[in-house]
C-alpha cells in the first residue's frame, strides 16, 4: 500500500474513533460539514404499508425544479446488469409529463473504468481500503457519495439517491418540499425500538428519537446542498456503528441505513414519508401511482399463479439467480394469476434486455 493509501486509511481510521466523541461531546455545535480530502487509492421480510402520511400533492404549476438521479455500484456482473436495466428505463421517462428528471450517474466503487463507461454516465469513485468495510460492501455507498459530491460538476441542485434494482415505471417529479427531503418509509426501520442504541449516535439534546425517520438513503430526494452536509456524517456513523458491537448487532443489514436516518436528523434534514415512491413485488400487487419497482425480494409462484413464499416455484423471477451472469433476453411471464406488480416487471427487465446492445457481454 502506498503512502498516499497509508494516510487515507490513518484518516478515517481517526474519524470512526472519533465521531462518537464528536456526537456525545459537541452535541450542539455545528457538525463538520466540510467534505474530507479525495481519496489516493439477505435477509426476507414483507413489506407493510405505513401508517401515516406525510406526503404532499405536487403542484402541476409549480416551477420545474430538476433532480439528478445518482446510483451506487460496483463492477459485479450482478449490480451491472441492473444498472444497465435501469438506466434503460431512466432514459424512456427523463423526458415524460411531470418530469423533474436531470442528469444520471452511476457511481462507480471499484476504483477503475469498466466496459460500460459509455453506455452508462460514470464517475469512478474510490473504494474504502481493503478491510474497512468488514465484509459488509454496503459501508462503501456513503463514502462513493462523498466523493462524487465532492469532485462531480452536478448542475440539478437537488438528488435522487436510487439504486441497480430500481426500474422507474413512469416519470418523476421531484417530490421534496420546503427544504425537506423525500423519502420511502421502511416498516423495519424503527428508532423509537432502538432509541438505546441510536442515542450514542443521536443525543438528547439533538431532540427526541422520532426526529429520526424511518427511512434508508434510497429513494431519497434531497437538495444537493443538504447532501454535502450529510454525507460525511453519514459515512464517519456508518463505521462508527459498523465498529460497534451491539449497534452492529442490533441493525444487520440494514445499518446503513439508520446511518443515513440519523445523520440526515443531525443536520436538521426531515423527510417526507412518501408510501407511493415504490413498490416491492411479491408483497405489493399493484403498480397503482407508483413510480419505482424494487425488486429486491424473490417472486416464487406455482403454475397456478399461487405465491409459493419461502420455496422455489415452478416459475420464478428472483434478481439473485442472476450473481454471475446477466439474465438471458426473453424471460419467461409468469403464469395467469400471478399479480400485476410482478408480471409488469419481468415484461419491463424483458424489453430493456431486448434492446440494449450487446445483451449478456
Amino acid at each position: 500500500m502506498g503512502c498516499g493509501n497509508v494516510f487515507f486509511t490513518l484518516i478515517i481510521t481517526l474519524s470512526v474513533a472519533l465521531i462518537t466523541y464528536n456526537i456525545l461531546i459537541s452535541a450542539n455545535a455545528s457538525l463538520k460539514q466540510e467534505l474530507p480530502g479525495p481519496s489516493t487509492s439477505s435477509i426476507i421480510d414483507p413489506i407493510i404499508r405505513m401508517p401515516v402520511e406525510r406526503s404532499r400533492k405536487y403542484g402541476s404549476n409549480a416551477q420545474k425544479r430538476l433532480f439528478h438521479t445518482a446510483v451506487t455500484a460496483s463492477d459485479s456482473v450482478y449490480n451491472t446488469w441492473q444498472c444497465r436495466v435501469m438506466y434503460y428505463w431512466f432514459k424512456k421517462h427523463k423526458n415524460g409529463p411531470n418530469s423533474d428528471m436531470g442528469g444520471f450517474t452511476r457511481i462507480l466503487h471499484s476504483g477503475k473504468p469498466d466496459n460500460y463507461m459509455n453506455e452508462i454516465p460514470t464517475f469512478i469513485a474510490q473504494p474504502l481500503p481493503a478491510g474497512m468495510d468488514q465484509g459488509y460492501i454496503v459501508l462503501n455507498r456513503p463514502w462513493a457519495f462523498v466523493q462524487w459530491l465532492q469532485k462531480a460538476d452536478i448542475k440539478e441542485d437537488y438528488i435522487l439517491m436510487a439504486e441497480p434494482d430500481h426500474i422507474i415505471v413512469k416519470p418523476i417529479p421531484n417530490l421534496s418540499k420546503d427544504g425537506l427531503g423525500a423519502a420511502f418509509p421502511f416498516f423495519y426501520i424503527e428508532p423509537k425500538k432502538y432509541e438505546s442504541v441510536l442515542r450514542k449516535y443521536f443525543p438528547e439534546e439533538k431532540g427526541p428519537i422520532t426526529n429520526i425517520d424511518p427511512i434508508g438513503n434510497s429513494p431519497v430526494v434531497v437538495g444537493k446542498d443538504s447532501l454535502k452536509k450529510i454525507a460525511p456524517t453519514w459515512m464517519n456513523v456508518s463505521l462508527a456503528m459498523k465498529k460497534d458491537p451491539e449497534t452492529d448487532k442490533a441493525f444487520g443489514w440494514v445499518l446503513e441505513m439508520y446511518a443515513y436516518a440519523v445523520s440526515s436528523a443531525l443536520h436538521g434534514v426531515g423527510n417526507i414519508l412518501y408510501k407511493d415512491f415504490m413498490i416491492q413485488p411479491p408483497w405489493d400487487t399493484e403498480i397503482g401511482n407508483k413510480f419505482i419497482i424494487h425488486y429486491t425480494y424473490g417472486c416464487d409462484y406455482d403454475l397456478k399463479g399461487r405465491l409459493t413464499y419461502g420455496k422455489i416455484g415452478e416459475w420464478r423471477f428472483d434478481k439473485r439467480s442472476f450473481d454471475t451472469e446477466a439474465p438471458p433476453r426473453n424471460l419467461p411471464l409468469p403464469p395467469p394469476g400471478v399479480p400485476e406488480s410482478v408480471v409488469t416487471l419481468v415484461k419491463m427487465v424483458n424489453e430493456a434486455t431486448s434492446n440494449i446492445p450487446n445483451w449478456g457481454s
